[in-house]
């Protein structure tokens, strides 16, 4: 017999699923799916296990489920198990998880213990090998993280002081009663905004954590209240959507959602027609250098998930513009992951087959941080409020991309204006927003806040202005 134990990372959104097993039985379960299910079909495979329960720790909000997608790519036979604690609800067929509850995989054993305070019916899973009396892993989900914990905030403002309080108590009465020698397995990595400054390492130990986790260290309740409040991240706009999604039960689409291949012009034709949105996944200097009015620019790194879930509508079907034909599943399966599976097609053959069809383009100039230096242009810092509060560039305007489409009306319209971030990779979502939105002299600035810093220039900090 050989316990399996896999942990499997979806980069972008920094999630964490798991596959737990023995192959002794033959059987094993999976935990907290992301909708791109092969990956837990190959290694089901690779080990000759059969997936016979698939767990969610939560009703997820930064991605969409994919228990429903996973049991039915294994015909409907596994147990879909999740928590009925705090009264929660399901659109879909489910067998009900309390707290208490144990499972068996053959020599592997699980047992549910409720967890509230990120989302009510929260639960985290002890692992037991044999007939040990202690665990030696528990699956945290959401509620406890490496260097940190679940935010309490997502249900609202009405809800976050009862969630603060109870995750206070999971804090301290569960996690901090386990043996220091027990290895967490959290949800989430550095990157997710489901909790504050996550840390970078995928799993941790309890007396790792007794020691160095600042949220668990802290006895007063009033003070990790405090403490949560200042630290948390601006909360995505997917969120809320996903929330209602996943308990509704996501729809189930048999594999990757299908982008058709479309000509220039039937391509010109779909973006132009009302509803659609263009979605354009090149590199900044290519898109900067010739695009299609009225495009998105958010370049093909595993981020992609997120920036789409912030800054596009699920209900209106997507044209793609790719760096590469054969990136295209790939692109497919990031924006699935936070709930994207509505496209009206791809441009095939690229902008190369764009311009060769003589079709209109439109240019963003990309501004070296010497040029912004020395160039009449507002700067205008796209990054989140802890970032620009440790150094910005003199005399720039600060709005969270996140925020920038409800903000642009405190912004002169014909002004010349260059977009800047950490790197260039949001600066240019912000620029190609500003610009399909009839900003007369957008600019980006490559290597941004970075060159920036490398360049020896002079920086602000708020205390100073």
């Amino acid at each position: 017999m050989t316990l399996r134990f896999e942990q499997i990372l979806a980069d972008g959104v920094a999630q964490c699923s798991y596959l737990v097993g023995d192959d002794g039985s033959g059987s094993a379960a999976v935990v907290d799916p992301t909708p791109d299910t092969d990956a837990y079909l190959r290694l089901a495979e690779r080990y000759g296990l059969a997936i016979t329960h698939i767990f969610e720790t939560h009703i997820h909000a930064d991605f969409l489920s994919g228990a429903r997608e996973l049991m039915s790519r294994l015909g409907g036979a596994p147990r879909l198990c999740v928590s009925v604690e705090a009264g929660a609800h399901y659109g879909f067929d489910h067998q009900p998880v309390r707290d208490g509850d144990r499972f068996s995989l053959g020599g592997m054993h699980m047992v549910a213990r409720h967890t509230p305070g990120h989302t009510p019916e929260h639960l985290a899973f002890l692992l037991y090998e044999g007939r040990a009396d202690q665990p030696w892993g528990v699956l945290t989900g959401d509620s406890f993280f490496v260097d940190s914990v679940g935010r309490p905030d997502l249900l609202g403002d009405e809800k976050a002081d009862e969630l603060t309080d109870a995750l206070f108590r999971t804090v301290q009465d569960f996690y901090m009663n386990l043996p220091d020698g027990v290895i967490i397995y959290p949800c989430h990595g550095a990157g997710s905004a489901c909790g504050p400054n996550i840390g970078d390492r995928m799993s941790s130990t309890i007396g790792y954590e007794r020691t160095h986790n600042k949220y668990a260290a802290i006895s007063d309740p009033d003070e990790f209240r405090s403490a949560l409040k200042e630290n948390a991240p601006p909360v995505p706009t997917h969120y809320p959507r996903l929330k209602k999604v996943n308990a509704a039960g996501p729809q189930v689409q048999g594999n990757l959602p299908r982008a058709p291949g479309m000509t220039p012009d039937a391509f010109a034709d779909a973006v132009g027609s009302d509803g659609m949105q263009l979605l354009d996944v090149r590199d900044m200097l290519a898109f900067g250098g010739g695009h299609i009015a009225g495009a998105l620019n958010i370049g093909a790194r595993p981020e992609l998930s997120v920036w789409a879930g912030w800054l596009l509508d699920p209900e209106r079907p997507i044209c793609l513009v790719l760096e590469d034909d054969g990136q295209l599943n790939d692109i497919l399966r990031l924006l699935w992951r936070t709930g994207f599976t509505r496209f009206g097609g791809y441009l095939a053959g690229g902008m190369s087959a764009w311009h060769e069809a003589g079709l209109e383009l439109r240019h963003i100039t990309q501004l070296s941080v010497h040029e912004l230096r020395e160039k009449g242009v507002l700067p205008l810092d796209v990054r989140k409020d802890e970032e620009w509060q440790q150094g910005h560039v003199p005399g720039a305007v600060h709005i969270f991309i996140g925020e920038l489409r409800d903000r642009m009306q405190e912004l002169d319209r014909t002004a010349p204006i260059a977009t800047y971030c950490a790197s260039g990779f949001r600066a240019s979502m912000a620029s190609s927003i500003l610009a399909a939105n009839g900003f007369e002299s957008v600019h980006n600035v490559p290597g941004s806040w970075k060159a920036w810093q490398n360049a020896g220039f002079e920086a602000k900090t708020p205390p100073e202005e």
